[in-house]
């Protein structure tokens, strides 16, 4: 099976004032209904109060990101499933309950990982 990359930058999520907490429940049952459905590897959300670094082969440690990444941030999911179709319909769930519009990316298939 393939693993994919279901996630939503920051500024995507707009949440009304009041539903903070519907979105939060919508959004960890639809985790549990993943975990439950045995296709959750492992989610959550991008801390971005603490700033990204750059770290080289040396182990020099250089504040910043590669500036294609610069801005990445916001909320992931990485679920384990059969087919694209089956991604697509995980993340039509997600984007129902985080209120926005979810990419959809594949990992490439290592069997050692």
């Amino acid at each position: 099976m393939t693993k994919y990359l279901i996630s939503f930058p920051s500024a995507a999520m707009i949440v009304p004032d009041g539903e903070l907490q519907a979105v939060s429940d919508a959004a960890h049952a639809v985790v549990q209904e993943a975990k439950d459905a045995g296709v959750w590897v492992f989610g959550g959300g991008i801390n971005e109060s603490i700033p990204p670094v750059l770290v080289d082969a040396d182990g020099t440690v250089k504040n910043g990101t590669y500036p294609q990444t610069a801005e990445l941030e916001g909320g992931y999911s990485v679920l384990e499933l059969p087919s694209y179709d089956a991604a697509l319909e995980w993340a039509a769930k997600i984007a129902a309950a985080c209120r926005c519009a979810q990419e959809v990316r594949a990992f490439y298939y290592d069997p050692a990982s």
